[in-house]
């Protein structure tokens, strides 16, 4: 197929690539051309100066941008998608943005005979680049149908869960639980070092059983290290969670793990770690220690 991909960011860039060698004829736009000549580089199509010229003929159009103000731009901007795009054709956006704004660019869509699907994955960089994504879909089942073997180029999982919106709050489910096991995590691992265990041993131990997870088998290692210069950064997961509360306010609920979590990496941020990986939580909880300990010295 004839594929728009917008957006080369960390993300978007290995999924457009994974296109291109899948064989569909790829146009990419980013707002930094310099990032689509690099891209050119290393993989065949063409590259666009606008949204709109991007998508001029695209049989699906797929954007990873940033955040709400940047879909819409794209898509509904004087240059975007809209302005170029044919009817008949697909959406999908794979950004992690709000339900409502969803809802409302498939009501747009719809008008113009545009089919339209949120479709936010997770996986992370290494997940893009391994074209071993997990993506949440919400929209109209002939649009996905019509989408699916594009995004099967980038990702093991695809799953149309609902109506305009289910992506989103799907992921929402999704970063909620990220953020809850990642702080047990690092308490865990905390409590291990002081109590002088072994903790490399210890995680491989319990890793076999019940309290494995993606976060314990991927990153202990580098959270033992103190290494947290790769991954998910913390500035987009406290993104990622001011979207999750905006809704779990809309809905009359109360996650009072999530808005902690969000609070500790708020403390990451003024750590400056705002670009490290969320696993940094083991970094403000070790700092906490410390200050800790040197008040009860200064006190004795």
């Amino acid at each position: 197929m004839k594929v728009a991909f917008l957006g080369l960011g960390v993300m978007g860039f290995p999924m457009a690539g994974h296109l291109s060698r899948a064989g569909h004829d790829v146009c990419v736009y980013n707002r930094s051309p310099a990032k689509a000549d690099l891209w050119l580089e290393e993989h065949a199509g063409v590259a666009a100066k606008t949204p709109a010229e991007a998508s001029a003929g695209a049989d699906i159009v797929a954007l990873c941008v940033g955040n709400d103000d940047d879909v819409r731009e794209v898509i509904c901007g004087s240059q975007g998608v809209l302005e170029g795009i044919t009817a008949g054709a697909v959406i999908v956006d794979h950004t992690t943005a709000s339900a409502e704004l969803a809802r409302e660019l498939a009501v747009m869509c719809k008008a113009r005979d545009i089919g339209f699907v949120d479709a936010p994955v997770s996986g992370g960089q290494a997940g893009a680049e391994g074209g071993i994504l997990t993506v949440m879909a919400g929209g109209e089942p002939a649009a996905f149908e019509k989408a699916l073997p594009v995004m099967e180029c980038y990702a093991r999982c695809v799953r149309l869960l609902g109506p305009s919106g289910a992506g989103q709050l799907a992921k929402m489910v999704n970063q909620i639980c990220i953020a809850g096991v990642v702080e047990g995590l690092s308490e865990a691992l905390l409590f291990s070092q002081r109590a002088g265990l072994d903790t490399a041993a210890v995680v491989e131990v319990i890793s076999q059983g019940a309290a494995q997870s993606w976060q314990m088998q991927n990153r202990y290692k580098t959270m033992l290290a103190g290494e947290y210069e790769h991954g998910f950064a913390v500035d987009w997961m406290r993104k990622d969670l001011a979207i999750v509360l905006a809704e779990s306010r809309r809905l009359g609920l109360d996650l009072p793990v999530t808005q902690i979590v969000d609070g500790f990496y708020g403390d990451v941020q003024s750590m400056g770690g705002g670009r490290w990986d969320t696993s940094s939580l083991l970094a403000r909880l070790s700092q906490k220690h410390s200050e800790s300990t040197n008040e009860d010295g200064a006190d004795g």
